[in-house]
This record gives structure tokens, sequence and C-alpha cells, in this order.
């Protein structure tokens, strides 16, 4: 259980369940009317904080920067729906129904007739994690100083929003590799080599004489020769040339975020020093 001491260190920082994952921002946080005690702390869920549930805070702790609380990320981001009225309170219905749906028993010290309204907005986003406003207690406040009574205060308190950004990592696109057969038509020029006839007459002499007169004297006669030639012969071997892999690296860009916040200006209306008007 947290104290009003530690709300500052709650607002605006993140919120993890007990296996560690996070589940969100705490944004509001709401405490006792009657004891003070801190109740509920609302926590932004969803992309950009588009969602808010309601966690129970009883057995919740601060570690080091962050809330711990004893409820899976998904039950809290299932909790019911409540409206806050314009007061910043819980009304006693909501809190019910938030307490059935986490299984935590309404006992009779929740029960009082009191509590029209039963836990009170400790602070909001916009007040940068401050504690002002947490509670009401009797006829006083418990404000952000830590007084009993503000009315005895003359002082002004001016408050901010300040904007805080922060990055969520979000899937983007997907890239697969894909490997697929294309034909290509591919040249290479390479020597054939053919025989042709060629014609060879030589003089009969006294080295070819009896050759050449071993035949008969006048007669008809052919002789044939088989000519050859190459040819080119294709053929194809698998070869593998690389490998390929996909791989991510991270780069970073400079983006500007805007936004609007609120801020409070205080002037003062002081009587003019000839005229005793005010100015």
């Amino acid at each position: 259980m947290i104290t009003q001491a530690q709300i500052p260190a709650v607002l605006d920082h993140p919120v993890y369940d007990a296996t560690g994952d996070k589940i969100g921002e705490a944004k509001h946080v709401f405490v006792d009317d009657v004891t003070g005690r801190p109740d509920w702390v609302s926590v932004k869920t969803g992309f950009f904080g588009s969602g808010e549930s309601f966690v129970p805070i009883h057995d919740a702790s601060v570690v080091e920067d962050h809330l711990e609380v004893p409820y899976p990320k998904g039950k809290v981001k299932e909790a019911p729906n409540v409206d806050v009225d314009a007061g910043g309170h819980l009304s006693a219905e909501e809190e019910r129904r938030l307490y059935e749906y986490y299984g935590i028993r309404w006992d009779s010290t929740l029960e009082r007739d009191d509590r029209a309204g039963d836990a009170y907005s400790a602070g909001t986003a916009g007040t940068a994690g401050t504690a002002a406003d947490a509670g009401t207690v009797g006829a006083g406040t418990v404000g952000a100083a830590g007084t009993a009574d503000r009315a005895a205060d003359d002082a002004m308190t001016r408050s901010e929003e300040e904007m805080h950004v922060g990055v969520e990592q979000l899937q983007t696109g997907k890239a697969r590799l894909r490997k697929y057969v294309v034909t290509e038509e591919v040249q290479q020029t390479i020597p054939l080599r053919h025989e042709e006839v060629v014609l060879e007459r030589e003089p009969v002499t006294d080295a070819n004489r009896d050759a050449a007169l071993s035949g008969p004297e006048i007669t008809e006669a052919e002789h044939e020769v088989t000519l050859h030639a190459e040819r080119p012969v294709v053929e194809t071997e698998v070869t593998p040339v690389e490998r390929v892999r996909l791989g991510t690296e991270e780069v970073t860009d400079e983006e500007t975020v805007r936004g609007r916040v609120r801020k409070e200006r205080i002037e003062a209306d002081l009587p003019d020093d000839e005229t005793g008007k005010n100015r």
C-alpha cells in the first residue's frame, strides 16, 4: 500500500504488473474521503493512452521509479469502465463494481453511509505529479503543502501542465525473403572445327610411277571421302554463387511532437496610487 507522501512518485510514472509487464502510465490517484488513504489509481493504457483503467492500490508498492500492482496486465485492461463525477469522485456503486471485478470483499469498513463519493482525485497529469487537492478530511482539505485548512493560507498556487513525450514500439510492417527461378538468354563464342574437301594433284615421278600404273590403262572410277565437323553441345551445371539473408538495423530519426498545455496566470487588481481606484 502506498501513502499520500508517495503519490507524487506515482503520478505520470509507469505501472507494472507482478510479472514485470508494463500496463501503462499512472494518471490519477484516488484517495478515501474519510481516511485520506490512497485507494485507486487510474492507468492510461492502449496506443497513445487512449484507454483508462482503474486499479486498487491497497496491495500495490512503489518499486524504484514505478508502481507495481498484484494484478495481471490483461485483467487491468479489461476492468469495467467507470464514470468520475465533476467533483473528481467515484460513486459507491462504481467503486463496488470495481471491487467485485478484482475479487475484493466489500466489507463493512467500505460501506459508510456518509460516503457519497468514496474516493477523490489526488492529482492529474496536468499537475506534473503533484498531490495537490489529495482529498478531504473533515472540514479541511489535505493540500500539496500538507496544511489542514487552506482557508488560513492567503497565498495562491499557480499550476501549469507539462507535456511528457514517450515512445512505444509497434509493428510497422513485415519483410520476407522469397526465391524464384527466372530464365535468361546467355551467349558464348567457341571455336568449332570441320573438314573440307581439298583437291590435290601431284605429278607422276619415278617414286610413284608403279602406283600410278597399277590399274587399268583407261577406266572409270570413284573414290569417296568422309568429312567431319564439330558442333556445340550445351550442358548446364548448378553452382552456388552467394548466400542472402534478411537483417535489421536501427535508424534514429528526429520527429517534432506538438501539443497544447494549459497554464494558469495570476493577475492582481491593485489600487491606483493617485486616484485610489483599482487597476
